[in-house]
């Protein structure tokens, strides 16, 4: 369920089912009115009755009408959970990032424990939560309300335990401050200093601007990075370079409690340090010699795995004592394990062993508490104005500080963009391919619209990933709202209001270059690198002018990094408001301009395979300036499969021809035969070339 309908929702049974943004919540409390295991609720619950009672008030019609969904598909929704044994509830972001977040996934909860399907094989809650070794996190304390080993902050015993397994002087009584509030407090000067690693607020947190000025006032910021180059790392005074995945020892927890050891294989480059070491050089140097003598990750994981167990005798999941004082040569053989494993004989269950099948919560009663769940007051969303839902693209990662850095990645969106559906664009004058303006009290972001109904009415999406690196103004979470949770502490980032209007921009302009000048004096503009692996090849630029200019100014701009001793080649058309410009080095094309007075049409993916091209006659290069290959030429069209660049054209190609399988098209192109990742959008395209086939087919019969 998505209130946006992406590329997966090709391989669910019930595609229709998006959901307005506010409605997860109730949809998953109607899921009570079907199937309850009354004999799991009476043994191992509390907080039952409470919890089905504010549940019965959502019958199928105010559950449609509150989620925007229809009636039938709601029912046709309800009847397939009550009737299907195995359901894995998996939610994400939508469901996490949200003001009431803790009030759905307790919603969801409630679902599971009142029909009993947890801890049994093939059913249960499931969060995907998309970042990396989010569960080790979890485990070692790495939030501001935890302590490590599963342990509670306000729990005095717990905070006895790990202060004296640690034999810290002073141990925190309270809980700090979350990611939202500690920025917060930056920017009223409550922090001085800040030590920030592995991410990137400035572009990846709530009033992202806010984040930006609180940095640039805060006395004293310490970024530690594998990359130098990201809009927080300007803010530093003093930047740490840390050890990327690949270079470190250290264990990593999956979704399914299993922690496996991982093992560099690549060597430290220059002064780079995993955290570990640059965090117990810093204690060491600020006095604290004795409580970070550590010579190693084994002597780390030796320490967390004793203090698990200690105090425990079953009272907590969280227990991998069996390997305190684990030796170094032990901790390198380590082979994968999942907790609990205690060292001493306890209720928990044995290695392997299922939780809650049987009950046994982490409760002081040992029952789990089903939470009654009252469903939010949706904001008000003022005429003019549209819900912006920010989420994930397919090929990037967060803020794209390492996807960001290979031209395959890029293959697929190369810029980013707001999908508008058609009704909201023909309101305010917007073309597919025009360049928009999404604003609000925050600030605002320009982005290419994407026309499509792949949102609902009054609704947009837009991208997260793109940061100062990349782009001009389409920072996205500059617009998104700063309220949180009350529990979670998470934003609501999937849920801002917006303003949308098309930008008034009088050239628009796309090139291919060997490189882009260091300064573009352009009020838009979206750079990806060209090349594949590890090897770049140039840039592309998608740019757009406010201001009038001659169009040769505009293209001398772009090509200034083409070198010296170039051959140029340009073609203009007053009339038709076109201009283009190539230059050529040793025969070899090194940059190419085109500009439009509307948002230029050519094939990207053709014109990105350009760069470097040995062009030795006059008449192929007049040729290039078409901006299509010719008619005797292949165009791949917009690239679907990144892992071998295989076009949307070349798979279309291919249905018409009879191949109208995912697994067919694999065989013939190889897309969707390595990553998978594509397969759904491979059998979206199939999908709409049998449906044209049809119609073709229906119009000729009607003849």
């Amino acid at each position: 369920m998505d209130p946006r309908r992406h590329a997966g929702a090709w391989l669910v049974l019930l595609r229709r089912l998006r959901q307005v943004p506010a409605g997860a919540e109730l949809l998953s409390r109607g899921r009570l009115a079907g199937r309850l295991d009354e004999a799991y609720l009476a043994r191992h619950t509390n907080g039952a009755e409470a919890a089905l009672a504010a549940a019965s008030a959502c019958d199928i019609a105010t559950v449609a009408a509150a989620a925007g969904l229809a009636a039938a598909d709601v029912g046709r929704f309800y009847e397939l959970f009550a009737r299907t044994e195995k359901v894995v509830t998996v939610y994400s972001q939508g469901v996490n990032q949200s003001v009431c977040g803790t009030d759905k996934v307790n919603a969801i909860l409630n679902v599971h424990l009142a029909t009993g399907r947890i801890g049994r094989p093939g059913m249960g809650p499931f969060s995907v939560t998309g970042q990396p070794n989010a569960m080790g996190g979890r485990e070692v304390g790495g939030m501001a309300n935890m302590l490590a080993a599963h342990m509670d902050l306000d729990n005095p015993a717990h905070r006895d335990i790990v202060q004296a397994v640690w034999a810290a002087p002073r141990l925190a009584a309270r809980p700090g401050l979350k990611a939202v509030d500690l920025f917060e407090a930056i920017h009223a000067g409550r922090i001085k200093a800040v030590w920030i690693m592995g991410t990137n607020p400035v572009d990846s947190l709530p009033n992202a601007d806010r984040v930006a000025e609180a940095l640039s006032r805060c006395p004293f910021v310490v970024v530690s990075d594998v990359i130098r180059a990201t809009d927080t790392a300007r803010h530093a005074h003093v930047l740490l370079p840390a050890a990327a995945w690949g270079e470190k020892e250290g264990t990593v927890t999956n979704s399914e409690r299993r922690i496996s050891r991982q093992r560099a294989f690549l060597p430290l480059p220059g002064e780079a340090r995993p955290d570990w070491a640059i965090l117990s050089a810093v204690a060491r140097r600020m006095g604290h010699a004795a409580g970070f003598a550590y010579d190693g990750p084994a002597a780390i994981f030796s320490e967390h795995a004793r203090l698990s167990g200690t105090g425990n005798h079953g009272s907590r999941d969280f227990d991998i004592s069996a390997h305190a004082g684990i030796s170094a040569e032990a901790y390198d053989a380590l082979a994968p394990f999942l907790w609990p494993q205690p060292a001493e004989t306890t209720s928990l269950p044995a290695q392997g062993g299922r939780l809650f099948a049987n009950g046994g919560f982490f409760t002081s009663d040992g029952r789990a508490r089903l939470v009654a769940v009252t469903p939010p007051v949706p904001a008000v969303v003022g005429a003019g104005s549209l819900v912006l839902n920010t989420g994930r693209i397919r090929d990037q990662w967060h803020t794209m500080t390492r996807t960001g850095r290979t031209g395959r990645l890029f293959a697929h969106i190369a810029e980013p963009f707001a999908e508008i559906h058609p009704d909201d664009a023909q309101a305010r004058g917007i073309a597919a391919a025009d360049l928009v303006v999404l604003d609000n009290a925050q600030g605002e972001a320009v982005l290419r619209a994407v026309v499509t109904d792949r949102v609902r009415p009054g609704e947009v999406f837009a991208p997260m990933h793109w940061t100062g690196q990349f782009s001009a103004r389409s920072r996205i979470d500059v617009l998104v709202s700063a309220a949180t949770d009350p529990q979670s502490g998470q934003p609501g980032l999937k849920r801002s209001i917006v303003g949308l209007r098309r930008l008034e921009a009088r050239w628009y302009g796309f090139a291919v270059l060997a490189g882009v000048p260091a300064h573009l004096p352009f009020a838009y503009w979206a750079v990806a690198p060209l090349g594949t692996g590890r090897r770049v090849d140039g840039q592309r630029l998608e740019f757009a002018a406010l201001e009038d200019a001659e169009p040769e100014a505009l293209a001398a701009e772009v090509l200034q990094r083409c070198g010296h001793g170039t051959e140029s080649l340009s073609f203009q058309s007053r009339g038709d408001g076109l201009y283009r410009a190539m230059a050529f080095l040793d025969g070899r094309l090194v940059g190419a301009v085109f500009l439009a007075r509307q948002p230029v049409a050519v094939s990207r993916s053709w014109a990105s395979g350009l760069m470097g091209l040995a062009v030795p006659m006059p008449a192929t290069r007049w040729n290039l300036l078409a901006g299509r290959p010719a008619a005797d030429q292949p165009d791949k069209g917009a690239i679907v499969c990144s892992c071998f660049q295989v076009g949307a054209n070349e798979i279309g190609a291919a249905a018409v021809a009879g191949v109208t399988t995912v697994a067919g098209i694999g065989a013939r192109l190889g897309a969707g035969s390595n990553c998978g990742s594509c397969r759904s959008e491979i059998a979206r395209l199939i999908a709409n070339v049998m449906e044209l086939q049809e119609e073709a087919s229906h119009v000729a019969r009607s003849a």
